[in-house]
C-alpha cells in the first residue's frame, strides 16, 4: 500500500530536479562570467605593480604619466570589484532559490513568491554585474593610446 506514495514522491523529487535544470545552466553562465573578471583583475593588478616599479626610477614627466594610468587602472579595478560582487551575489541567490525550491518541496510548502523574489534579484545582480563590466571594458578602451 506504501507503493502509490513512494512513486509520488520519486515524481515529486524528479520534478524539483527538472526545474532546478535551468538555473544551473545560469549558474554555469555566471561561473565563465566570474572568470573572466577575475582574469581581468589580475591583469589590471599585473599592470599597476609593474608600473609602481617603473615610478621608482622615471622621471617627473613620465613620473605624471605613470600616475595618470595608475588612476585609470584604479578605476578600472574597482568596476571590477563590482561586476564581481554583482555577479558572486547573483550566484548565491540562485544557489538559495534551488535551496528554498528543494525545501519547499519536502515540507509541501509554498516557496513560488520566495523563489521568484530571488530570481528576480538574482537577475538584477546580474545585470548589474555585466554593466560594471561592460564601463570596465569602455574604460580600458578608451584609456588605449594607439598613436
Amino acid at each position: 500500500m506504501d507503493t502509490p506514495v513512494s512513486y509520488q514522491a520519486v515524481y515529486d523529487i524528479s520534478h524539483v530536479i527538472q526545474l532546478s535544470v535551468a538555473p544551473v545552466f545560469l549558474l554555469t553562465s555566471i561561473g565563465t562570467i566570474l572568470g573572466v573578471l577575475s582574469t581581468r583583475l589580475a591583469r589590471i593588478i599585473d599592470r599597476a605593480r609593474a608600473l609602481n616599479d617603473k615610478l621608482e626610477n622615471a622621471a617627473e614627466v613620465k613620473a605624471r604619466l605613470i600616475h595618470e594610468e595608475m588612476h585609470i587602472l584604479a578605476q578600472r579595478r574597482h568596476l571590477v570589484n563590482l561586476a564581481i560582487t554583482g555577479g558572486t551575489t547573483s550566484a548565491l541567490l540562485v544557489c538559495v532559490s534551488i535551496a528554498t525550491v528543494f525545501l519547499g518541496a519536502m515540507l509541501k510548502v509554498n516557496v513560488a513568491m520566495a523563489v521568484a523574489l530571488m530570481f528576480i534579484l538574482s537577475m538584477a545582480a546580474f545585470v548589474a554585474a555585466l554593466v560594471f563590466f561592460l564601463r570596465e571594458i569602455l574604460l580600458a578602451v578608451r584609456s588605449l593610446d594607439l598613436v
